[in-house]
């Protein structure tokens, strides 16, 4: 599995499993809970939730599916803004790591930004790091004014910023992307095939036809080529995470990345960032 360094050095899958709309039918639970163990049996043992998720029931479904095969995995979790401050973060958190049944987050999100300043995210972050009871810290959806502003709150801390970034969503690579590359910051991409609505892209599906896999590989692989880069696609059944996993081992070549960038061209000059 490509690693990606993270958090001052240490190597993640780049390729890791996300929970967004887990967990919320009782119906798909043996299947949602049996993907998430292959997928940690193929080596994506980086997995993303939230508080957000399903209030809840992402990170027990999580938590179910992890349930003694805790050891060597990086589990990802996020927190609601209005529960970014001083005395309501420890709370949040300690909700998660019951959820989870872990006693350690691997690294904790901000999952927007909020009301609460950012100066004291941080220094609740931090508490919450030398307490042990999170590892690392970063943030979600943060565009390159906010990381700016965290940084000189003493956010300099800060391991990773998950955007939305996909072929068809890449406005952060004009300027958030390099900011976070030069002061050593991850980035995590969530809907890495926006929802499934890249699939039926004409010049998607003809790169995938030639090289004989999914359109949802190429998606996966084209994010998977860029360093610093963790792709965190939702697969619901077992399958799912199998083709998913088969997209780290797909090496795309000039031909198809100029046919990509055609389709869908790099930004020349600076957006807003993009959010679901």
């Amino acid at each position: 599995m490509k690693t990606t360094d993270i958090c001052g050095g240490e190597a993640v899958p780049a390729l890791g499993q996300g929970t967004w709309m887990m967990g919320e039918r009782r119906d798909r639970r043996a299947a949602e809970i049996a993907a998430l163990r292959t997928g940690i049996e193929l080596g994506m043992t980086l997995i993303d939730t939230a508080e957000m998720y399903g209030e809840g029931e992402a990170e027990r479904l999580v938590g179910e599916a992890v349930a003694g095969r805790r050891d060597g995995l990086f589990l990802v979790s996020k927190a609601y803004p209005q529960n970014a401050s001083r005395d309501r973060l420890p709370r949040a958190c300690e909700a998660s790591l019951r959820r989870l049944g872990t006693d350690h987050i691997d690294l904790y999100l901000l999952h927007w930004r909020g009301a609460v300043p950012l100066a004291e995210t941080v220094e609740a972050m931090e508490a919450l790091k030398a307490a042990g009871r999170i590892r690392h810290w970063g943030v979600s959806n943060l565009d390159v004014g906010d990381m700016a502003e965290l940084v000189e709150a003493g956010g300099g801390g800060c391991a990773a910023n998950q955007i939305l970034y996909n072929l068809s969503r890449r406005g952060a690579e004009y300027a958030l992307m390099p900011w976070l590359a030069d002061h050593g910051m991850a980035v995590m991409a969530y809907s890495p095939v926006e929802q499934g609505r890249l699939l039926g892209n004409a010049t998607l599906k003809a790169v995938a036809a030639r090289r004989g896999v999914t359109p949802a590989q190429v998606a996966l692989a084209w994010l998977l080529r860029r360093p610093g880069v963790i792709a965190i696609p939702k697969a619901g059944s077992a399958d799912h995470v199998r083709e998913n996993r088969a997209a780290a081992d797909l090496d795309l070549v000039a031909d198809d990345l100029a046919e990509l960038d055609r389709a869908f061209p790099a930004p020349t000059r600076q957006r807003p960032l993009e959010m679901l």
